[in-house]
């Protein structure tokens, strides 16, 4: 079997039950995350409620709120009128941990109704319709089903039958050396870039040229802007190549092509950002304006080709400006 760090990425799949959506990543950690009721309105104070969970035998869930607030608060978690967990909330993040999250985790599955209370005043009361659905996925996804590790799918097996975490792949990023910007593109090779891209009508109506960023002594980075809409930019990454008024243009190798890409083989980007710092080239496409649904991949420049190092997604449009993690890697100079 290849290592690890050799497979080509594949993020995981997110899953909806009811008004909790959930998803794990490649080292089974998992996620879920509550949704707005179908149809319901965007609240005035919204409250942002998941559940997360590291893989293997010790691992706790762990339940965070977030909302906009400043300053602490006490925060109460009650099921079915009864209080099952406290956590102190700092500028509206707050978390519970340990035996306790266990506790609140599986009376959420059991319970009927669910009410979040700040400093004894009701702050939000979100469904647990499709929590135990999704509870369930996440014992399964996590080996734990069977287990007395398990939330939902307990059983009698030991600890010890909980499935360990897989390994985190390990990506060895390029240093972007220092210096001048690459020159600008002279006007023939912007027309051969048009052509090259297929965005030449795009390019003529975008507000700024192609952005050129170095990548090394003899390769630059170009991001090429190929169409937008009301709060997606799209551009298509291009490597040149050359002397300035001379250089060839390929596109640029991903070993897990944006979201956006076409199919035949010409990589889209969306919203992108380009770190020389970090090596990290950042895609992130907004399903609508209000960002709670959409999905982004994060990428490092290795020398040869860019690397996924992370990947989120959130599928619902309902609230949810939390998006669940699908692929994550460690980056390595």
């Amino acid at each position: 079997m290849a290592p690890a760090f050799a497979q080509a990425p594949k993020p995981g799949t997110l899953a909806s039950y009811k008004d909790w959506t959930i998803g794990c990543d490649n080292r089974s950690r998992c996620e879920a995350v509550s949704l707005l009721p179908e149809g319901g309105a965007w609240p005035d104070a919204p409250v942002m409620l998941g559940i997360r969970r590291d893989a293997g035998a010790a691992a706790y869930p762990e339940i965070w709120v977030s909302r906009d607030a400043r300053g602490r608060e006490a925060l109460d978690f009650l099921i079915d009128g009864r209080k099952i967990a406290s956590a102190a909330s700092v500028d509206g993040e707050a978390s519970v941990q340990g035996p306790q999250a266990s506790a609140l985790a599986i009376a959420m599955a059991k319970g009927g109704g669910m009410e979040i209370r700040a400093n004894g005043k009701s702050i939000d009361r979100p469904s647990l319709a499709g929590s135990a659905a999704a509870l369930r996925y996440m014992d399964a996804k996590q080996g734990r089903a069977g287990t007395m590790a398990a939330l939902v799918a307990t059983g009698p097996l030991a600890l010890s039958a909980v499935r360990p975490a897989p390994a985190t792949p390990s990506i060895r990023r390029a240093v972007i050396p220092g210096g001048a910007p690459p020159p600008a593109l002279w006007r023939e090779e912007l027309t051969k870039l048009g052509a090259f891209t297929g965005c030449a009508d795009e390019m003529k109506d975008a507000s700024s040229p192609p952005d050129l960023h170095r990548l090394s002594k003899t390769e630059a980075l170009v991001l090429v802007p190929c169409g937008a809409g009301a709060y997606n930019f799209s551009a298509v990454p291009v490597i040149a190549t050359g002397i300035a008024g001379r250089r060839a243009f390929r596109f640029a190798a991903f070993d897990y092509q944006p979201g956006w890409s076409e199919d035949d083989g010409r990589p889209l980007l969306v919203n992108a950002s380009w770190s020389a710092e970090t090596s990290n080239l950042q895609s992130y496409a907004k399903g609508r304006g209000i960002g709670d649904c959409g999905g982004s991949e994060s990428y490092v420049w290795d020398g040869t080709r860019f690397r996924l190092v992370e990947a989120s997604a959130m599928g619902e449009c309902r609230g949810a400006w939390h998006w669940i993690t699908t692929w994550s890697a460690k980056v390595t100079d």
